[in-house]
């Protein structure tokens, strides 16, 4: 219990010592001790490292665990698995839920209904877009978040650990300094009194010596004297020794000063090795979403060819007044990167068609006036030998004849002629 109490006693007085010298740096009333230019360099990459993988670290996992979360950004889901020391399970997507339900749906409805089974077979790929969604999330946590969460609560921790005890360090050296010009001060100032004998007065000396002479006193005289020099020699040798004292103290808090400073400088030379870690990180995170979206636009298409099979049990109960709700060709064009619009009600789910029935394109010939240029917005494979397939970004030339659906245009690409969705077409002027 004592040696703790000393040690606390102890330790406050280091803390309270620390705290006169840094708050008398800040006042700029005392010395401070600057790190060269290249460790300094280091402390602000490393400080400048911490705070941009921490953004990215907390705005990647909102953007791959969009669960809720509380002010220190952790998720509160994560938090409670992790208190209890359990595994986290495996959550299903939105994409997965989704597509349940639409089966679900389906069995209600009915399965050999029209609705019924295009629900069964939405549901189904919705679960795949849940499934590869999973896959993506999973392996992003591994391959990118897990290294930037290991760095910030793992490499930058010791840094910063490091750094705490080289600031002490500091502040122990400058401690010291200060310690040390003080007692050179108070020796100088010590060594520049004269003797008590330089500082009598003549008439002093004389009346004395003449009373010592009359009182048979000179040996009290010569007593006191000597006690005086004595009391000056004693003050001279004590701030010499305190100087000797203060020196050494200063040479040992300069040799765990430079110690501590190469350790600290070597763990922030680290802060290399970590930008070419994330770097490889975020290659495999791109690598992911770059499989994950392939994925995606993949399955779209299997699910538009598969809805192409389908008949079109609805066109019947349709309102012609409603039947085409799509975005005309001019809205179209003014969002770039949207998906392909879908059309009027057709017996293609997404796809119109003339409702005069097939269009002989050879016995169709392009006005001497009222045709123009068009650009493909987006990919369009033809489904029957009176379409033309399409390129997006291609030009084309378009124009129109009597009778013909005014959802569809007839294009035409050199030598090839077909009807075109007016609806993957910006028309030019």
């Amino acid at each position: 219990m004592d040696f703790n109490l000393k040690k606390l006693t102890s330790d406050a007085g280091v803390f309270f010592t620390r705290a006169v010298q840094f708050t008398e740096e800040r006042l700029g009333s005392a010395e401070k001790t600057e790190l060269d230019a290249h460790l300094e360099n280091l402390i602000a990459r490393a400080d400048c490292t911490k705070n941009w993988t921490e953004k990215i670290f907390r705005q990647t996992e909102v953007l791959l665990q969009p669960n809720p979360i509380d002010h220190t950004g952790a998720r509160i889901e994560e938090f409670f698995y992790e208190k209890l020391d359990k595994k986290i399970p495996s959550r299903t997507t939105n994409g997965e839920l989704l597509g349940q339900y639409m089966l679900d749906a389906a069995k209600d409805f009915g399965p050999g209904t029209p609705y019924g089974s295009t629900l069964i077979t939405v549901g189904e790929y919705q679960s795949r877009l849940g499934g590869a969604e999973r896959e993506f999330l999973q392996t992003s946590a591994i391959n990118f978040l897990t290294p930037l969460r290991n760095f910030l609560e793992g490499d930058w921790r010791t840094i910063s650990k490091e750094r705490r005890l080289l600031e002490n360090r500091r502040l122990d050296l400058d401690i010291c300094k200060a310690r040390v010009k003080k007692a050179k001060q108070a020796e100088a100032k010590a060594a520049a009194e004269p003797d008590f004998q330089e500082t009598r007065p003549r008439n002093y000396v004389l009346s004395a010596s003449a009373s010592a002479q009359s009182s048979g006193g000179w040996d009290s005289w010569d007593l006191e004297d000597s006690k005086e020099s004595a009391n000056v020699m004693d003050q001279r040798k004590l701030w010499s020794e305190e100087v000797d004292k203060a020196e050494q103290e200063l040479r040992v808090a300069q040799t765990e000063f430079d110690r501590q400073a190469e350790v600290t400088r070597l763990l922030l030379e680290g802060i290399s090795s970590t930008h070419v870690n994330h770097l490889r990180c975020l290659h495999e995170f791109v690598e992911a979403q770059a499989t994950y979206y392939a994925q995606c636009h993949q399955y779209m298409q299997d699910l538009q060819k598969e809805l192409s099979r389908y008949p079109n049990s609805f066109a019947s109960n349709a309102n012609p007044s409603t039947s085409a709700t799509c975005p005309s060709p001019v809205s179209s064009a003014t969002l770039p990167g949207v998906s392909p619009p879908c059309l009027a009600s057709t017996s293609t789910p997404g796809i119109a068609r003339d409702p005069s029935g097939p269009l002989k394109i050879l016995d169709v010939q392009q006005p001497s006036t009222g045709h123009r240029k068009a650009k493909v917005l987006y990919d369009y494979d033809a489904h029957d030998t009176s379409e033309l397939s399409l390129l997006a970004d291609e030009l084309i030339t378009v124009y129109t004849v009597p009778g013909m659906d005014p959802d569809w245009l007839v294009g035409e690409r050199g030598n090839q002629k077909g009807k075109v969705p007016v609806t993957y077409l910006e028309l030019l002027s």
